[in-house]
């Protein structure tokens, strides 16, 4: 069965770390000031949200306390510029994004499959992004420049991606994303470069180009 579309999840850095009590999108921990607090957890069979799983709060917290850098957290104009940042590489990459929120702390999309992986597609996104905030002058860890130094990532370790087969799953996730910054007490985010999810006709007779999956 062919994917038609994506729903990621991608967090800021630190809010969601790989060995999360509750479960990750990691299958590794990179970063040795965290590897003491135990291995990655993977959870590669759920297709919810695993946010509200009993878990060790405090082995959460704890493990927070060892990271290098604070928790980014996105202001108001932070988030547009990202937001701004994406709508420039969707236009030149031709994504086709159905949905969009972007919270302080974690964003979800819905994304039409592209010729590109959804790997790439998530990297060009997170990029373009970071792009937008230097070129704003509003990175959040602007002040932590030397010279001829990179600036610290902002994004979090990993992404979560679920695959979505049918339109109703499509429209379904929609639906979430859309709903997801009530969750947070805020208003539904409308951003321009999300276009309507349009389903191909099963019974048209027009060839789809062969994209990976």
């Amino acid at each position: 069965m062919k994917v038609i579309a994506y729903h990621v999840v991608f967090s800021a850095y630190g809010f969601w770390l790989p060995t999360d009590p509750r479960g990750s999108n990691s299958s590794e921990v990179r970063a040795d000031n965290i590897k003491p607090f135990g291995p990655a957890t993977l959870v590669t069979h759920s297709r919810r949200s695993v946010a509200a799983n009993p878990h060790d709060r405090q082995l959460r917290f704890v493990a927070k306390k060892a990271l290098k850098r604070p928790e980014v957290r996105l202001t108001g104009r932070q988030a547009q510029s990202v937001g701004t940042g994406f709508a420039k590489q969707v236009k030149v990459s031709h994504f086709r994004i159905h949905a969009c929120t972007i919270l302080e702390q974690h964003m979800h999309l819905v994304v039409s499959r592209h010729q590109y992986d959804i790997e790439q597609v998530v990297r060009l996104l997170r990029q373009a992004g970071t792009a937008q905030l230097l070129a704003d002058s509003i990175h959040p860890f602007a002040n932590l420049r030397t010279t001829n130094k990179k600036l610290p990532s902002i994004w979090g370790q990993d992404f979560r991606k679920i695959f979505l087969f049918h339109r109703e799953e499509v429209f379904d996730r929609i639906q979430y994303v859309e709903d997801n910054p009530l969750r947070e007490g805020k208003p539904r985010q409308e951003w321009s470069f999300i276009v309507p999810f349009i389903p191909i006709d099963a019974s048209s007779k027009r060839r789809e180009p062969r994209l990976s999956r």
